[in-house]
């Protein structure tokens, strides 16, 4: 069977629609990876995500809104994974002198193991794309910052009531 350019646009249009279902499942799978590395390392207290919070601020000296804008976490989850990363010594959250309310968030030493842990997952698993889908990958990864920027468009869109959507 060939492809008209009817066929070739619904399967285009079938890709558009199934690519945020493949986003969230590649996150998942992330995670899982994650997830896998820190308990072959030991760490044990702590989950994927809030090992990607750490990613988040990185060797930043953040706030807490920056960090929920960065990472577009929700903020109930995002305060949760917050405290528990505080608590089990990842992160240092220094409060403002002038407002109690806000405060300032670093890696502490073994946020920073975490963070280094990461970098050198991700960087395996970077080359080894390369290696076997390099001009494939740096093309997905121009596709997907499009699809993020028109998303955000849209949000904005939404957001300054315009009714142009898409």
């Amino acid at each position: 069977m060939t492809d008209t350019p009817s066929s070739a646009s619904n399967s285009s249009a079938q890709i558009a629609q199934d690519l945020p279902r493949l986003i969230e499942r590649m996150h998942r799978r992330y995670l899982d990876v994650v997830r896998i590395e820190l308990v072959r390392r030991g760490f044990i207290d702590i989950s994927p995500v809030q090992a990607v919070m750490l990613g988040t601020i990185g060797g930043e000296d953040i706030s807490v809104r920056d960090l929920i804008e960065r990472g577009y976490y929700l903020g109930s989850n995002a305060s949760y994974n917050l405290k528990s990363l505080v608590d089990g010594g990842y992160v240092l959250r220094q409060a403002s002198v002038r407002d109690r309310r806000s405060a300032r968030l670093s890696l502490s030493p073994k946020g920073r193991e975490i963070l280094g842990l990461l970098a050198k997952l991700n960087l395996q698993m970077s080359d080894s794309l390369i290696q076997n889908e390099g001009s494939e990958l740096d093309m997905t990864a121009r596709t997907l910052r499009h699809l993020e920027r028109r998303w955000t468009e849209a949000i904005r869109a939404e957001n300054h009531g315009d009714d142009q959507g898409f």
